[in-house]
């Protein structure tokens, strides 16, 4: 089941679809207008919204705006309307619309868009809700979806010790990890680097072997 928010302001559209949505195991809440589904948005938090765009008061682009920018929601945003041009149709991608839907629309075709949009959403949520999740095009990792906030060199020295867990890495090994063999400097640098990193992890995952260097513990 989902709370959804269904803007539509055609009375036969909104009660056929809402229907289809609440047999399939949906908790639906309807407006009418988009200054109704901004109040509606205050009130309560919502997993997913079908918006039209031609609507009273303020648009569905305008909501769905509203929701990106003054919510800062993922939350999912299907568009459901009879605008069919390319410029629209930009524009609501533009405020990351995760679907784009015109009418006439099959409600069960809308239900199994819904349903895909969901198992996405999960997915991801799914994903940040990870013990740790390393990025390494972003060179920043997370633990149970919060941001480490390392520095290069720490992002570099996790990733080293998790990608070899149980492997024990001499400070040399570490060094080269990190820098290059051009490096000039005390290898005690990278005692300075664990130091950092262990604060910034919540669990103990980094053991010292003494005399040698540092692993990782898989466990």
């Amino acid at each position: 089941m989902a709370e959804i928010l269904f803007l539509e302001d055609e009375v036969t559209i909104r009660e056929v679809i809402a229907e289809y949505m609440n047999v399939a195991g949906h908790k639906v809440t309807e407006c009418d207008s988009g200054d109704e589904a901004v109040e509606r948005l205050k009130e309560k938090s919502f997993d997913l919204a079908v918006l039209d765009i031609k609507v009273p008061g303020m648009s569905g682009l305008k909501v769905l705006e509203y929701i990106r920018t003054e919510l800062k929601s993922d939350m999912g945003v299907i568009m459901l309307t009879a605008y069919e041009d390319i410029n629209t149709q930009v524009e609501a991608f533009n405020f990351f619309a995760d679907d784009y839907i015109t009418k006439p629309a099959s409600p069960i075709i809308l239900l199994k868009r819904i349903d895909v949009l969901l198992r996405r959403i999960k997915s991801e949520s799914s994903m940040k809700e990870a013990t740790l999740v390393i990025d390494d095009k972003a060179y920043r990792a997370y633990f149970e979806g919060k941001d480490l906030s390392l520095t290069v060199s720490e992002f570099l020295l996790l990733k080293t010790l998790h990608d070899l867990p149980n492997q024990v890495l001499s400070r040399e090994q570490l060094i080269l990890s990190i820098f290059n063999e051009d490096y000039i400097g005390n290898d005690r640098i990278i005692d300075a680097h664990v130091k950092n990193l262990r604060k910034k992890l919540p669990v103990n995952v980094i053991d010292t072997v003494i005399g040698v260097g540092y692993r990782w513990k898989e466990d």
